[in-house]
């Protein structure tokens, strides 16, 4: 109701303000304690406990400011970040976009953040906090724009975080940072998470947490290919697929679609479910992933969990319908459980494949 009052003010504001009153107002928020999910929603992964599958993706709280309140909302994990070893600006305002025909946006942040020390002392007031706020949280890790050498900072980050996260992702696929997608070629990658995974184990020899990887949605097939190898290869434990698309649908509003930077919403979520069906075939299933990228309703976070996701995060779609999506959104998953015939959410995972590999069988 709340969101439903302002929304028409905040639609009226350059966007980027309009958030920064968002976490205000969020900050200045009483604790509320979300309802229990229903247990056939709760998700068992990397031997942590998620109370439901719907995730906040990174971009959002990229301080480690909101994580209770969101997780108040209803959300089954919050991923924090993107945030790197020093504080930066990011790139010149205006920067984030948004079309409300198109159910988008576009943004070329280029990840600014107040730095790894302010992170850290918002987490840890946050994990100070007893009893602790149901869900999971996740912490998305970048590197600075004048970083030469990604590794140090990636592996910077992992030391002084990776103690305090439920799981981290490695951040190589925004759009914004020049350079930064050229980690995705097999032959980096492979170096960079070797180094990486090298510093989680001497950072985190008890309570190791999972270690991801956000990918782009603009890879060609053979990338794919490349990438899948890569990520059975290393031992990372899970892939976010996807982020933001430097593509430009024709559909788009103009002069809205002429801006340069990440296109994320409505207009992704054909690409990106491609992508995460893709990977789930050419890992086999073998690796966790998780499902992002244009999810508006619950419809579309049951096709990603066929596809091949055991996680799903939304952010984009925040901005327009608000926090009640997030209720409707787990609604919706009960029902089309009930309707194939699934007692849980598990065992929905990858349902679409095993369907064509039973008929392949058949036949």
């Amino acid at each position: 109701m709340l969101f439903e009052l302002a929304r028409p003010l905040l639609h009226r504001l350059d966007p980027e303000t309009a958030h920064h009153l968002t976490l205000k107002g969020l900050k200045a928020l009483p604790a509320c304690k979300p309802r229990r999910d229903d247990a056939a929603l709760s998700v068992t992964l990397w031997n942590r406990s998620f109370p439901n599958p719907v995730g906040l993706a990174a971009g959002f709280d990229k301080n480690a400011e909101v994580m209770a309140p969101m997780l108040g909302f209803g959300f089954g994990f919050v991923e924090a970040g993107t945030v790197t070893p020093r504080a930066q600006e990011g790139n010149p305002r205006p920067r984030v976009f948004r079309s409300a025909r198109d159910q988008a946006v576009i943004n070329r942040m280029g990840f600014p953040n107040q730095g790894v020390d302010a992170f850290r002392r918002n987490l840890e007031s946050f994990l100070s906090v007893k009893p602790r706020p149901r869900g999971i949280i996740g912490i998305n890790i970048g590197m600075n724009k004048d970083q030469t050498d990604p590794a140090r900072d990636y592996c910077a980050l992992v030391r002084q975080l990776g103690p305090l996260a439920d799981y981290l992702t490695v951040n190589i696929s925004s759009p914004n940072t020049p350079g930064l997608r050229d980690l995705q070629n097999k032959a980096n990658l492979l170096a960079l998470l070797a180094q990486i995974l090298e510093e989680r184990a001497r950072a985190c020899p008890q309570d190791t947490p999972p270690l991801l990887v956000k990918l782009a949605p603009d890879l060609t097939e053979e990338q794919m290919s490349d990438i899948a190898a890569a990520a059975l290869q290393s031992g990372i434990d899970g892939l976010i697929l996807t982020n933001t698309t430097l593509a430009r649908p024709g559909s788009l509003a103009q002069p809205f679609g002429a801006e340069r930077g990440g296109l994320s919403g409505l207009p992704l979520r054909k690409n990106a479910l491609g992508v995460l069906r893709r990977f789930y075939e050419l890992t086999e299933g073998k690796i966790p992933l998780i499902g992002v990228g244009g999810i508006t309703d619950g419809n579309d976070a049951y096709d990603r969990i066929r596809a091949g996701a055991s996680l799903v995060q939304l952010y984009s779609a925040l901005v327009f319908q608000g926090p009640d999506m997030i209720k409707d959104i787990k609604q919706t998953l009960i029902e089309r459980l009930k309707t194939d015939g699934f007692n849980r959410i598990e065992d929905a995972i990858g349902a679409d494949h095993h369907k064509t590999a039973m008929k392949r069988h058949a036949s």
